[in-house]
């Protein structure tokens, strides 16, 4: 795969529920078709003109080498380090994503910090024999393959994801679900229980509704409808003894 070079690596994220994150790859050949913010921002800020161009990642291969730098004089300031928010470090059929993302999971463990991971990927077994602070998760809108052909074309099936993150809650890990970007139903008819039961071993789920989509502006009951989600899934959670975050914008009055 091509490969670039980047000047820094650790910084402080905007996100929500963030504080410090690492994006190692540029791209991602997921190719998730919400859209994906990344890929808006990537095309509004230069970095890929298309959608093709996105969808061919390139690894930056001096990521370890810079960590050794800013580790040092960063790790005072972090609390955890999350991968990633603008590409996916288990990439789905690219090992060699994988196994950088692992080294730098490794080092950051090393110096103390936490790290918290998000994969449409599969999540190694491997990430069992690392620090028992780190937090592994999946993104998971739905169980129909055929949605996920069409919304997230390239990324590992659902049922493979799921194996990926009990097998970790197994060994003893900490686990969550990210249900972001959740689609509306005129996407798709499903059970959202259905999807919580199936997800009821992980120990937090975050919700939030899609957004940047024209079709769900069209749903007339958009705002109903995500507002009794996300009460559903804070029933759920409350019920279960579990963790939950709702992201801002999901419930609006």
């Amino acid at each position: 795969m091509d490969i670039i070079e980047r000047k820094s690596m650790l910084y402080k994220t905007g996100v929500e529920y963030g504080d410090y994150t690492i994006n190692h790859v540029q791209g991602c050949a997921h190719g998730c078709k919400f859209p994906c913010y990344a890929m808006m921002m990537a095309k509004r800020f230069g970095k890929a003109k298309t959608y093709e161009e996105w969808c061919e990642p390139k690894i930056a291969i001096n990521a370890l080498e810079i960590l050794d730098k800013e580790i040092p004089k960063l790790k005072d300031r972090i609390k955890s380090v999350h991968l990633c928010f603008s590409t996916d470090p288990f990439m789905y059929g690219y090992e060699e994503i994988s196994k950088m993302s692992i080294a730098i999971i490794k080092k950051l463990n090393n110096a103390g910090i936490k790290c918290t991971v998000l994969t449409k990927g599969v999540l190694p077994i491997e990430l069992a024999t690392l620090s028992p602070e780190n937090e592994y998760g999946i993104t998971l809108v739905s169980l129909n393959e055929e949605f996920r052909n069409d919304m997230e074309p390239n990324t590992a099936p659902y049922q493979e994801r799921l194996e990926s993150l009990r097998a970790l809650h197994d060994a003893g890990c900490k686990t969550w679900v990210s249900m972001e970007p959740y689609p509306t139903p005129n996407f798709i008819e499903q059970d959202l229980n259905e999807i919580l039961e199936t997800i009821s071993f992980c120990d937090k789920i975050i919700f939030g509704r899609l957004n940047y989509n024209k079709k769900v502006s069209e749903y007339i009951d958009a705002k109903t409808f995500f507002n009794n989600s996300a009460r559903e899934v804070i029933t759920f959670c409350e019920r279960h003894n579990k963790l939950y975050h709702i992201k801002e914008g999901t419930i609006r009055e």
